[in-house]
């Protein structure tokens, strides 16, 4: 089977991204030939705002030399463009609802806006896949058919190799951006207790104000960019992983935590609630600063009495490995095709 994958983003360790990683491994594996349009191989303009709109753009032309496709597969709106230019089934994953990211990261008149192009994405694609229920429920009202397929990671893959900095230690990691909380997590850093160090994984438009917290507060370390084995070894090496996102999918970092057995700490929204059963599989909290703290507190001071949840998460967590998410995306391929 050809597959032509569309996404603005391959590498990294944003959620999108590690999916796309995970997709084509897997389907490589299964003895499919890929071929990818990003903005890692596509002209994109470097600047806030205007990524996206040049990647529509500059897909949208490459597209048209891709042949003898049988399957198109673009990820987010932003890849629906070219999508509609390439020839073969088409399907549009979406990893989260885009107009309400869109809002949150750019405000109502431009989400207003995008709905419109949304409307006319959803409408090109042969099949719609999300990766929540939030997602498929919004999706569904709209009067779409879509399937629901989550994030998967690729568990075997996993380093068993630790990194442990400090004696308390916690992590965030993902994109460094609004969407994913980074002002909470900032106020969550400024009240942290001087023996509990908080290390910061990842890139994004909020990265300054990352880098402006670290002046001023010892215990709080910003290592950015990380690949992916070192991004687990220091999840694997921490006690606790914070996650005070405004809107969330399935978060590839929260089912590597689970992987890793480190407890995550997450906000009460999109897939977060689908991963995390509070005090079962980890905790849901609003999106404060102040539950955060207080959570961060009583963890690290009753570990041991917490096992029980960090091996639920861990058996709940195997459902996720792309050998089984893999097959639900080969089959849709498949029904398409017949």
């Amino acid at each position: 089977m050809n597959v032509l994958i569309i996404s603005p983003t391959q590498l990294g360790i944003g959620g999108i991204s590690q999916h796309i990683q995970g997709l084509t491994n897997f389907l490589k594996k299964h003895n499919h030939k890929i071929e990818i349009i990003s903005s890692e191989n596509t002209f994109t303009i470097p600047i806030k705002g205007l990524k996206n709109p040049s990647f529509m753009i500059s897909s949208f032309f490459k597209s048209k030399f891709k042949k003898n496709q049988d399957i198109v597969h673009a990820h987010n709106i932003p890849a629906a463009l070219a999508m509609k230019n390439s020839q073969g089934k088409k399907i549009l994953s979406l990893h989260g609802i885009f107009s309400q990211q869109i809002d949150q990261l750019h405000g109502k008149k431009t989400a207003n806006i995008s709905k419109k192009f949304e409307k006319n994405a959803l409408d090109w694609a042969d099949a719609i896949t999300v990766v929540s229920k939030d997602a498929f429920d919004y999706y569904s009202n709209l009067g779409y058919s879509v399937f629901q397929i989550p994030n998967a990671i690729d568990i075997s893959s996993f380093t068993s190799n630790v990194d442990r900095r400090y004696e308390k230690q916690i992590i965030f990691a993902g994109r460094l951006s609004r969407e994913k909380g980074i002002d909470c997590l900032i106020s969550i850093s400024k009240k942290l207790s001087t023996d509990i160090d908080l290390i910061i994984l990842g890139t994004g438009p909020e990265e300054n104000k990352i880098n402006d917290l670290v002046k001023n507060h010892k215990n709080i370390h910003f290592f950015g960019y990380q690949t992916k084995e070192k991004t687990i070894e220091l999840i694997r090496g921490s006690d606790i992983l914070i996650q005070p996102s405004l809107n969330e999918g399935i978060s590839s970092s929260i089912l590597e935590a689970m992987v890793c057995k480190t407890l995550v700490i997450t906000t009460n929204v999109g897939g977060n609630k689908e991963l995390i059963i509070d005090d079962k599989t980890g905790f849901l909290l609003p999106s404060n600063s102040d539950l955060f703290l207080e959570k961060i507190n009583y963890i690290l001071s009753h570990k041991s009495k917490l096992e029980i949840i960090i091996n639920n998460a861990f058996t709940f967590v195997q459902n996720y490995d792309w050998d089984i998410v893999g097959k639900k995306y080969l089959n849709l391929y498949q029904k398409l095709l017949d």
